[in-house]
């Protein structure tokens, strides 16, 4: 059973920069982020295996990475902006693909908390 425990979310001012991590436990080799903001669809963020894949939304702003020998994905968030105001999750699947559909993920994480003040 693969499980993903999401963690540091937070509030901060527009402009300022937060790194979100994603402890997985078992091994999973395509790993993405989403986030859901009040009222919104979740919303494909970025993705890696062997490349990375980012939403138009979020490029040159965010980057994704991953520490093999920790077993934990990251999100380095820089420039935040008050749109990406939303919880983030921490997804995972099976397989090289990265999609960019939830449906393509079968693990989730419980989602953490960022809030970006104007």
């Amino acid at each position: 059973q693969v499980q993903l425990v999401e963690s540091g979310g937070g509030s901060v001012q527009a402009g300022a920069s937060l790194r979100l991590s994603c402890a997985v436990s078992g091994r999973i080799y395509v790993m993405g982020w989403f986030r859901q903001a009040p009222g919104k669809e979740r919303e494909f963020v970025a993705g890696i295996s062997r490349s990375t894949v980012y939403a138009d939304s979020v490029k040159g702003r965010f980057t994704i990475s991953r520490d093999n020998a920790k077993n934990t994905v990251y999100l380095q968030m820089n420039m935040l902006k008050p749109e990406d105001t939303a919880v983030y999750y921490c997804a995972a699947r099976p397989g090289l693909r990265i999609g960019a559909g939830m449906r393509e993920y079968d693990y989730w994480g419980q989602g953490t908390q960022v809030t970006v003040s104007s």
